[in-house]
């Protein structure tokens, strides 16, 4: 188990350009990365106990942050340049 953060920009460093761009561009992209950003840093906090919680809910967050992003992935590749 990693206890290091998700970024976006670190999980595809090859589109952080892309990812910036449609952030400042695309509200429905926009949305996806906060909500990424969100449960991610809830993953995060509960890794390493600053809020801990169940086993259950640890992998449904990390099971929701991994279906964002397999969604923001393929939103990306969708609007490539």
């Amino acid at each position: 188990m990693s206890h290091t953060p998700h970024e976006l920009a670190e999980e595809f460093p090859e589109l952080a350009e892309q990812m910036s761009a449609l952030r400042q561009n695309d509200q429905h992209f926009a949305n996806l990365a906060d909500r990424y950003h969100a449960v991610n840093r809830d993953v995060h906090r509960a890794e390493t106990d600053v809020e801990p919680t169940s086993d259950t809910h640890m992998t449904e967050m990390r099971r929701e942050r991994l279906a964002l992003k397999d969604e923001i992935y393929a939103y990306l590749k969708a609007h490539a340049d």
